[in-house]
């Protein structure tokens, strides 16, 4: 592959569409039909991880050296653009693609980027973060997990809640208090290798979701799981900054599937509406319908426009944290908006689930709740005025 910064602009763009291709026919062909299985699982098959892997679909903007693919944040928002347009909401490629690796990547040794991150871009490895715990919510400021320096190990004892890819990961980071005295100064991320069978380490229940129910979403307990000192990210007591450093990408994360779901709606509504009759006449002949529609296509045409500026903020490395809390909650409330709007137009139908704007209305309204509640965004931006 050419080195990202000898690339024509031209060259992108092709490279970019290819790269499309080969994540709409992956999702098609090989997640898509097994909907309904991963369901009633309560989460996808490792399976799936390891064929993306193989694809090259994991860890894109990953530079070769450590397995990935060499490119930038452009070929994950394809990725994830691609997965948001094929329905799926089972596999949590956010997480493991898009935030898992690059705390590795700004933060762990150079032994330890050698050791994990070769496994997470294969799919053998599938990862987590841990932040969130029953208490907290939101609140990063007051987690209680604790991580106790013993020796050569840290010793974390805690819970965390609501962890995407928490029954499945064999990596994950997880944020605990080294100095409780401390504040925000004391807070560490640490990674841990997991397994069923690590001591002190505990999967509680997979959390049943009113959506997105083929992701696994689960409940860690964490009871003297003892984690090597070398594991920590950078410096005791960093995990604060490297949280805020790192979560902009997060949020512009869940702005690209904004933009993608209600692209999606619209164009499904659309189609629907032209083929369902009437009053004598098709549903989109409808001034109602037309106009409903035409307002939805407009806030879609301003959603990608702002969520593209940000993307091109961001590859700049000029993508500053109130923006990135601004496109995560206007974004996420826009989509919530156009995806009900568009609901109503299919009627009764829209409320059954085999229709994909049923499952777009419920799997997509996380998106104003995680990685950070929206109204903690609000509150974000306003420190900025």
């Amino acid at each position: 592959m050419t080195a990202l910064a000898d690339r024509t602009t031209a060259e992108l763009a092709t490279e970019l569409a290819d790269v499309r291709q080969l994540a709409r026919g992956f999702f098609e062909k090989e997640v898509a039909p097994h909907r309904e299985e991963f369901a009633a699982a309560g989460r996808p098959s490792r399976e799936v991880y390891r064929s993306a892997g193989s694809l090259g679909l994991l860890g894109m903007s990953v530079p070769e050296q450590y397995g990935g693919g060499g490119g930038d944040f452009r070929h994950e928002a394809v990725l994830f653009e691609e997965q948001v347009r094929s329905g799926d909401s089972s596999m949590q490629l956010g997480v493991h693609s898009g935030i898992v690796p690059h705390y590795i990547l700004a933060y762990a040794s150079e032994e330890k980027k050698q050791q994990w991150l070769p496994k997470l871009c294969s799919g053998e490895w599938i990862g987590a973060i841990a932040m969130t715990e029953p208490g907290t919510g939101s609140d990063l400021q007051g987690i209680t997990t604790r991580a106790v320096r013993d020796g050569d190990d840290y010793v974390v004892t805690g819970g965390k809640t609501f962890i995407s890819n928490g029954a499945h990961c064999d990596l994950i980071i997880i944020a605990a208090k080294t100095d409780p005295s401390a504040g925000a100064r004391g807070l560490s991320l640490l990674v841990a290798e997991v397994s069923d069978d690590t001591e002190g380490f505990h999967r509680g229940r997979v959390l049943h979701k009113i959506g997105q129910k083929g992701q696994d979403t689960a409940e860690l307990t964490f009871d003297g799981l003892r984690i090597p000192a070398g594991n920590i990210l950078g410096e005791e007591g960093r995990g604060f900054t490297q949280l805020m450093q790192q979560l902009p990408q997060e949020r512009l994360i869940c702005g690209i599937a904004a933009a993608a779901m209600i692209e999606a709606a619209v164009q499904q509504t659309v189609e629907y509406t032209k083929s369902r009759n009437a009053f004598g006449k098709t549903l989109f002949d409808l001034q109602n319908t037309k106009f409903e529609l035409a307002e939805c296509a407009t806030i879609g045409r301003v959603v990608r426009t702002f969520v593209d500026d940000a993307v091109a903020k961001h590859i700049a490395s000029e993508l500053d944290v109130t923006t990135a809390a601004m496109v995560k909650y206007w974004t996420t409330d826009r989509q919530f908006e156009v995806v009900d709007r568009c609901l109503q137009l299919f009627g009764g139908y829209g409320y059954m689930e085999e229709y994909p704007i049923a499952r777009m209305f419920v799997d997509g309204r996380i998106a104003r709740i995680y990685a950070g509640a929206n109204e903690v965004m609000k509150d974000l931006i306003s420190r900025s005025l």
